[in-house]
Parts: C-alpha cells; sequence; structure tokens
C-alpha cells in the first residue's frame, strides 16, 4: 500500500492556531495535527489483523508514518509492530498435514485444536496469567482466599474495563499486566487521540469497578454476608483512590481534559462528598484537584463531557461506601 501524503492543514484541530506548512505537530499544543487520520488507519489496521490479514495490517501501519513526526513514540512502536507481524505472518504459514502432530497419536486432535486457537492464546498471554497468579497469591496470603481471589477479581474488572474501552476504539492495546501487591496496569498506543477520548478511556476503570461494587452490594443486601460488604466497600473506596487527579492515576489522565473551571467544580464535588461521607480519600480527590488548577496543562477547550462523567462516577462510589458498613478502605 502507498504511503499517505499528509494533506496540507492550516490550522491546528485542536487548539485552532495558524499552522507552519506541512507541520505534524502543533507548536502551541503540541497535538498531532493528523491525530482523527492516525485514528482511522488505527482502527483498519486493527481489523485486518483480527481477520488474519498480517501483511495488509503491516502495509496500513506503515502507511501512517508519513503523518507523524519520524522521532515520535508513536511512529517507533508502527515500526516495531509492522516488524512484529512480519514474524507473525511467517510463524502462520501453514505447515505440511501438521506432521508433527501425528506423533502424538490419539492426542493429535487435541494438540491440532489447541495450535489453532489463536484467539485463546493471544487473550490469555503468559505474562497476563502468571501476573494474575502472582497477585492473587499475595491478597489471599494477606487476608485469605474468600477476600483476596475477591479483591484481586475486582481489580482485574476495573483493568478490563480499560481494556475493552480501547479495544472498542480499535486502538493497539494489551492484556492487563499486574504487579503484585502494588497494582495493575494496561498498556496501549494512543496514537494521536484527543484529551476527551484519553480521559473517557481512564475513566472506564473506575466505571467498571464501579459496576463491580454495586454487585458487590447487591449480594450483600439479598444476603447479608459480611465479605460481600468488604468487597464492595473496598473496590469503591479503591477506585475513588484512583481518581485522585494527579500523577498517572486515572484521574489524573482525566483532569487533563477538564478546564481551570471544570477542575473548581470538581473540587468543590470532591469537599462536599467529603464533608457529607467523611471519607477522607475523598479529601485526598479534593487536594489533587485544588493543585491542578494551578497547573499549566489545561486543554485548548473545556470538556463538559468529560467533567459530567468524572462527577458521576466519584459520586456514585461515594454512595456505595455510604451503604455499606465500616469506614476507609472497609478490610
Amino acid at each position: 500500500m502507498p504511503a499517505i501524503t499528509p494533506e496540507l492543514v492550516r490550522e491546528c484541530p485542536r487548539c485552532r492556531q495558524e499552522l507552519e506548512a506541512g507541520a505534524l505537530v502543533c507548536k502551541t499544543c503540541s497535538a498531532l495535527v493528523h491525530a482523527e487520520r492516525l485514528s482511522l488507519i488505527s482502527q483498519q489496521a486493527e481489523l485486518l489483523e483480527q481477520q488474519g490479514q498480517l501483511l495488509q495490517a503491516r502495509d496500513l501501519w506503515l502507511s501512517a508514518l508519513p503523518l507523524l513526526p519520524p522521532t515520535a513514540t508513536q511512529a517507533g512502536w508502527i515500526r516495531d509492530h509492522a516488524r512484529q507481524l512480519e514474524q507473525d505472518q511467517v510463524s502462520a504459514a501453514p505447515k505440511p498435514e501438521n506432521a508433527w502432530a501425528r506423533k502424538l497419536g490419539p492426542a493429535a486432535p487435541i494438540a491440532i485444536l489447541l495450535a489453532k486457537s489463536k484467539t485463546l492464546l493471544a487473550l490469555f498471554k503468559l505474562n497476563f496469567l502468571l501476573s494474575l497468579a502472582g497477585f492473587i497469591a499475595v491478597y489471599w496470603g494477606l487476608w485469605g482466599a474468600k477476600f483476596g481471589v475477591g479483591f484481586a477479581v475486582l481489580i482485574l474488572i476495573h483493568e478490563m474495563g480499560h481494556f475493552i474501552d480501547i479495544k472498542r476504539r480499535g486502538l493497539p492495546a494489551d492484556m492487563p499486566i499486574f504487579l503484585p501487591g502494588l497494582g495493575a496496569y494496561v498498556r496501549w498506543r494512543s496514537l494521536g487521540v484527543s484529551d476527551e477520548t484519553r480521559a473517557a478511556i481512564s475513566l472506564a476503570g473506575p466505571l467498571a469497578g464501579l459496576i463491580s461494587s454495586v454487585a458487590c452490594a447487591f449480594f450483600y443486601l439479598k444476603t447479608g454476608n459480611a465479605l460481600w460488604a468488604a468487597l464492595a466497600r473496598s473496590g469503591a473506596w479503591l477506585n475513588v483512590l484512583n481518581l485522585i487527579p494527579v500523577w498517572t492515576f486515572d484521574g489524573g489522565q482525566a483532569a487533563a481534559a477538564l478546564s481551570r473551571l471544570e477542575r473548581l467544580v470538581l473540587l468543590t464535588a470532591a469537599l462536599a462528598l467529603w464533608l457529607l461521607l467523611r471519607e477522607n480519600v475523598f479529601l485526598l480527590v479534593a487536594l489533587g484537584a485544588g493543585w491542578r488548577i494551578f497547573t499549566k496543562d489545561l486543554p485548548a477547550h473545556p470538556s463538559p463531557a468529560t467533567t459530567t462523567y468524572f462527577l458521576a462516577v466519584l459520586t456514585a462510589l461515594g454512595l456505595i461506601m455510604r451503604l455499606m458498613p465500616g469506614q476507609g478502605f472497609g478490610r
């Protein structure tokens, strides 16, 4: 597939400042000029990969390089990914009648089935499984089997919220990696997405965490089993903690899309929740929002949708904590 020739864009799609001829990055806001085209290419290439058309996907990825500065992180990722697709295509070349499998006798059909289950193997990669097993083992040892496994599952659901939201947008992402005793993360490539899209992906984790906490609260109200209450409260507390708008927390990524006024609204809402619920984790959210009011990473335009999303998830998590017995983390 021939390389795409960058069209002449005269103003930045994000901040609307005038661009130099042939510019690939806005000098004012550092946005990628061709972000929308890059996102479309990413979606189409991901679809080709899912269909097994690896060489066509490789060509499509490489066609996007003229839209990126040669030293950009995204350009480096595309070149590496293109090489990986070539290797995968070679590995996927048909073998003569599965001669190796005939040596396994009666087990040959099972071996062939497993060898062809690429989707299953791609989903459950070894590093995902090993890190998840270690993660469960740590919390099992700390708090016992039932709460430890349940708590690990809640974090898995949180991370899968990020993963599913990224994949549904057609962006490349890896399965979650768990750091026993510390947390987990999903590695993905933004390929020039907007601040609002990045914020939505960041908030998808706490939203998934909210849903799992609601489920645990429901089971507690139905059964009266204190284990479900502990899981509901600890899950809600952890997701509120993740919404502190600083550093690499989900709230920190989401706050990048908020204007100064919207960050002030977040500060006010967090303080109100702290006063009403007497849960100190909301004070941490308020302090983080207060700090972000004075940082210089303000977006070109406000994002009412992100603000509403952020406040809705934060408030709903607070409601779960209010309904469940205990205080703080709840264990």
